[in-house]
């Protein structure tokens, strides 16, 4: 079977993918993969901003840092997050002078900075309330102006194998309504997974719908090392939704603008909890308070108020989230917002070094598929952007230097045939309702133990019946692979408690 020689595959198409795309060598030959349309991402959907120590005179390096750590519990990755910290303004600027970027900006021209849970300066650079899609349409527009960077859209990275310091990829093409399935088999020096969160394994998440998990999987099963999966994070203010699985987020920056949490008798409560940093506490401390609010009023009803500010204010700052509270029946500037935690990030994922480069020769990972250490057990609001730009960057550059002028010919490698079996259903429903039984906010470990034990009679079964290998299958064994490992790390962790 012959494989199409590329130098870099890059496997995904948010911030991390594409900017390592604009920071590889012109004369290195690369090929990306989106799942969806470019635009289908979890960066397209950030909201909140880019973190970045951009005023000196009233914030430093030194805070951000310990805002950072006391997040993240203090186990982070202290060397990462100092790279991050000191290299993040010079991205921020980059975005801004060079790819056109806009960036809210003071009277004096200078980038408006706001304030977000767990910061102790105002640190965030934003575009309105939809910093993420600013960033990632402004990137796209550049990236499809290279002429050494092949992009197909609706794509899955169906196999992943290594051979001689080559990666042998199996790819299906066509994967969208109306188009017509097809495998196509590509080759590259080095693959950077850039495939995003793991949001799809749960009941309800504020990711898009393909935050599957893939990049872990497939590198997982090539033998690189996944850390700390089960450090998942549950943003405490999601719009409370039970009718959609993907939950709209309502930005950190709404509470760092000044908004109140109620519960279900419309009173604050944050003061019992976390008496100094009240509704600006981290969001797995937000997260973990409202669960015990939960338990004293015997109420899930909570909300979310700002309409004690000006209404253009709040109309001006935040139109995205504005509107889209407005379709569903609520006007933030005159009543509170139903909100209520829901799975929003992922810390851990495919270990790698400062270098964004995983323990297996010429595989590298970015953005939140990775796990740089950055974030610790909880990831400080604003940081991931900043970490895909950041990270993805110093990939760019050591796959620059390392780069030798393939001759990109055909290679041919064996790769066994995609056809198999029926996949049966109900397999992603059950596997969602597992892992919001077994850890949602609080790890469950009776029902985790339960959880464990079928995940990994489903892992046995997907490895072992002979399925067919199309996108449903690749998804499926993403998810099911990411719930073993997490459940698996849960139950370790109580077994050690």
């Amino acid at each position: 079977m012959k494989f199409k020689k590329f130098d870099v595959l890059i496997v995904g198409t948010g911030i991390s993918g594409i900017y390592s795309a604009l920071n590889l060598d012109s004369s290195l030959k690369i090929l990306m993969l989106s799942k969806r349309e470019l635009t289908l991402c979890n960066s397209a959907l950030a909201q909140g901003g880019v973190a970045a120590v951009m005023d000196k005179e009233h914030d430093s390096y030194e805070l951000h840092i310990k805002d950072t750590l006391i997040a993240g519990q203090y186990k982070n990755n202290v060397d990462n997050v100092r790279i991050l910290v000191e290299q993040g303004p010079a991205e921020v600027l980059k975005l801004q002078e060079k790819y056109g970027v806009e960036f809210d900006l003071k009277d004096d021209g200078s980038i408006a900075l706001t304030l977000e849970g767990g910061h102790s300066r105002r640190r965030i650079a934003h575009h309105k309330d939809s910093t993420g899609f600013e960033i990632e349409t402004n990137l796209i527009n550049q990236v499809q102006e290279l002429e050494n960077v092949t992009v197909i859209n609706n794509s899955v990275l169906c196999r992943l194998e290594r051979d001689n310091g080559v990666f042998f990829a199996d790819i299906l093409t066509g994967n969208c309504e109306g188009g017509t399935p097809e495998h196509e088999y590509y080759c590259a020096d080095s693959v950077i997974l850039a495939t995003g969160g793991i949001g799809r394994v749960y009941d309800f998440t504020t990711n898009s719908a393909i935050a599957t998990g893939d990049g872990i999987q497939l590198a997982y099963n090539l033998g690189a090392e996944i850390k700390n999966l089960s450090y998942v994070q549950f943003h405490p203010t999601a719009f409370a939704d039970k009718k959609n699985r993907e939950c709209f987020l309502i930005s950190e920056a709404v509470r760092g603008e000044g908004a109140y949490l109620l519960n279900c008798h419309k009173q604050r409560f944050m003061h019992k909890y976390e008496p100094e940093r009240l509704e600006l506490a981290p969001r797995d401390v937000v997260s973990k308070c409202m669960m015990e609010e939960q338990k004293a009023t015997g109420s899930d009803e909570f909300w979310l108020d700002i309409s004690y500010k000006d209404p253009e204010f709040i109309k001006n700052r935040f139109p995205m989230i504005y509107n889209k509270v407005l379709e569903k029946g609520y006007d933030m500037t005159k009543e509170p917002i139903p909100i209520y935690p829901c799975q929003h990030y992922l810390m851990g994922g495919i270990n790698v070094d400062g270098k964004g480069a995983t323990n297996i020769p010429g595989l590298y990972a970015a953005g939140e598929c990775s796990h740089t250490g950055v974030h610790g057990q909880n990831r400080l609001a604003s940081n991931s952007l900043l970490e895909a730009l950041v990270f993805s960057r110093l990939i760019a550059e050591d796959i620059n230097a390392a780069a030798h002028g393939s001759d990109n010919k055909d290679i041919e490698y064996p790769m066994p045939s995609p056809e198999g079996a029926p996949l049966p259903h109900g397999i992603r429903t059950e596997v969602r309702h597992i892992m919001q039984r077994s850890y949602f906010v609080y790890p469950n470990y009776e029902e985790a133990e339960k959880g464990l034990a079928r995940i990994t009679e489903l892992m046995e079964q997907l490895n072992n019946s002979g399925y067919a290998v199309t996108a449903d299958f690749v998804e499926i064994k993403s998810l099911v692979t990411v719930a073993y490992i997490i459940l698996k790390e849960v139950m370790e962790r109580r077994d050690a408690e």
